[in-house]
């Protein structure tokens, strides 16, 4: 009864959490959005890009603030006075959500502020994230295993200093996936909120209860974000957003060791980062390209898709993946 009592409680924590996270995300959206108009942290298309987009030139950016600090605050605060505190797993997630955020944001100011659209370099980028996956693996594995599950075999295996490949991977992989992704309105930011439900549910399933509360706060934060990030967008999250989405949702993939599946399960992400890898190879070799444009979902476009029409169907498509993984994940 006792036991009853307790969980009932902590459900009720985490929907108090989720909806002041909501609540505080709508609340402040619209500020912000004005904010970055007032200081001119507007988005700047390529030259190169698509015609219909030149029309989001101006359009604030940087959103991905909110959605970072929000739930970060959110979370930290309650857990002084709620079940859910600091604990290794959720330490490592909130530093990958907020690390990656911050290079992020370093390249949106560049870009914003000092009117360089090239950013910050790509090596300086890449150091940065290979600096942040190499301290999140040594942090991790202090009080955690090198192993890995293999979904449907149901074998566990050892990689010992392996693992550190994988991770290494995992998390520069996922950053640049994610960060490739958000090329659309909505598109990013809708992506993520269907492959993290799978990976709350494991989190719940394993009794990660701390995880799981976490995950679903960010969830509700993009929720929020994503009222005002829908067709036509009033506001992007830029490279801050991008980055922290892609490191939080690796970090949470490694606490709670279902690397595998997050290949299925965010194998939109996947798509979108090889279209570019495939591109880009193919071109240097025989100067043709396979894909109209890349990123993939430029390709469509290309092919006389409406931004919705490609945002609706990598949607469906998303929602099979995770389908795909969550029953890969409990079985």
């Amino acid at each position: 009864k006792g036991d009853e009592i307790m969980l009932n409680s902590n459900y009720l924590w985490i929907a108090f959490m989720c909806v002041i996270t909501l609540v505080i995300m709508l609340l402040i959206m619209p500020g912000l959005i004005d904010y970055l108009h007032k200081i001119k942290f507007g988005q700047t298309e390529r030259e190169e890009g698509l015609a219909s987009h030149k029309k989001k030139n101006g359009t604030p950016t940087m959103g991905g603030l909110a959605f970072i600090i929000v739930p970060t605050l959110v979370y930290v605060v309650c857990s002084f006075f709620t079940p859910f505190k600091l604990d290794m797993n959720t330490m490592i997630i909130l530093l990958a959500f907020v690390g990656y955020g911050v290079v992020g944001f370093i390249d949106d100011y560049i870009i914003v502020v000092q009117k360089n659209n090239e950013g910050l370099k790509p090596k300086y980028k890449y150091l940065l994230q290979s600096i942040l996956a190499v301290v999140f693996f040594l942090l991790y594995c202090r009080n955690s295993t090198t192993d890995i599950w293999i979904p449907l075999l149901d074998v566990t295996i050892d990689l010992k200093w392996f693992y550190f490949i994988l991770v290494y991977f995992m998390f520069t992989a996922e950053t640049n996936a994610v960060n490739l992704t958000d090329g659309l309105d909505g598109l990013c930011a809708g992506q993520m909120v269907i492959a993290l439900i799978p990976f709350a549910i494991f989190a719940f399933v394993q009794g990660v209860n701390n995880v799981a509360c976490l995950i679903l706060i960010v969830i509700f934060a993009l929720l929020g974000y994503l009222k005002f990030n829908k067709h036509p967008a009033q506001i992007f999250m830029g490279d801050t957003g991008s980055l922290a989405l892609g490191g939080f949702i690796a970090a949470v993939a490694m606490v709670l060791k279902q690397e595998i599946l997050l290949i299925i399960i965010g194998f939109v992400f996947v798509a979108e980062v090889c279209s570019v890898i495939i591109q880009v190879t193919y071109y240097k070799k025989t100067h043709k390209r396979i894909f109209k444009m890349a990123p993939l979902h430029h390709h469509f476009e290309m092919c006389g898709w409406s931004e919705q029409k490609v945002v609706s169907r990598f949607r469906l498509v998303g929602v099979i993946l995770a389908v795909l993984g969550l029953v890969l994940g409990v079985m």
